[in-house]
């Protein structure tokens, strides 16, 4: 029947899809679509291998997936000093990603006030860098998980955890989004849109 052919065609785009994923969390979320589609299709059109082999993905993808999503997992951060040769480095190995949500981002070692790497696990998974614009306000340059990492925790963990910054004397937070996806991190990491001097300023409170 023609609208199994499409079941068929749409399973097999899922999983070309998911394959072009990055991040691994997105990897196995979109991919248990697709094998679930592959495994539907097999069924109805009575091709049991077809069946049977992407019902064991679905299980395999769930069972990887609740490891992800449940298991406990150890934060960190670690500061470093703004010319620490680690920092400039790993600065220019992931330049080009960096870009695609800063562009034009460009690192100066004299203007940063806060700089420090988020581990996970003790894996370096994230970088942070920010300088003062008042004694007690800060404005985000750079807050950059690697693609492995990114899945909003690295974020959760470094907005929730107060204490970095109220152990500084900073109350507020500032960030100027560079792109559409930065915006609505920020939105997520409860950042709120506000005219500053006729310029559009994304601001967290620290309470």
């Amino acid at each position: 029947m023609e609208y199994l052919v499409w079941l068929g065609y749409v399973a097999s785009i899922i999983i070309a899809i998911s394959m072009l994923m990055s991040s691994l969390l997105k990897l196995r979320a979109i991919n248990l679509f697709g094998a679930i589609s592959f495994a539907t299709y097999g069924y109805m059109i009575g091709a049991l291998p077809v069946g049977i082999l992407n019902s064991f993905i679905v299980c395999i993808d769930i069972f990887y997936l609740s490891k992800m999503l449940f298991k406990k997992e150890y934060f960190k951060v670690l500061y470093v000093r703004a010319n620490n040769y680690y920092l400039i480095s790993f600065l220019e190995y992931y330049q080009k990603d960096i870009n695609k949500f800063y562009p034009g981002f460009t690192y100066k070692p004299e203007v940063n006030t806060v700089s420090f790497f988020i581990l996970r696990n003790m894996h370096v998974a994230g970088i942070f860098l920010a300088h003062e614009i008042d004694k007690d306000k800060l404005m985000i340059g750079l807050d950059y998980a690697i693609p492995d990492y990114r899945d909003f925790k690295l974020g959760k963990y470094v907005y929730k955890n107060l204490s970095l910054f109220k152990e500084r004397g900073i109350n507020e937070l500032q960030a100027l989004p560079k792109s559409q996806k930065q915006k609505k991190y920020l939105q997520k990491m409860g950042f709120v849109e506000v005219n500053l001097k006729d310029t559009k300023v994304m601001i967290k409170t620290l309470i």
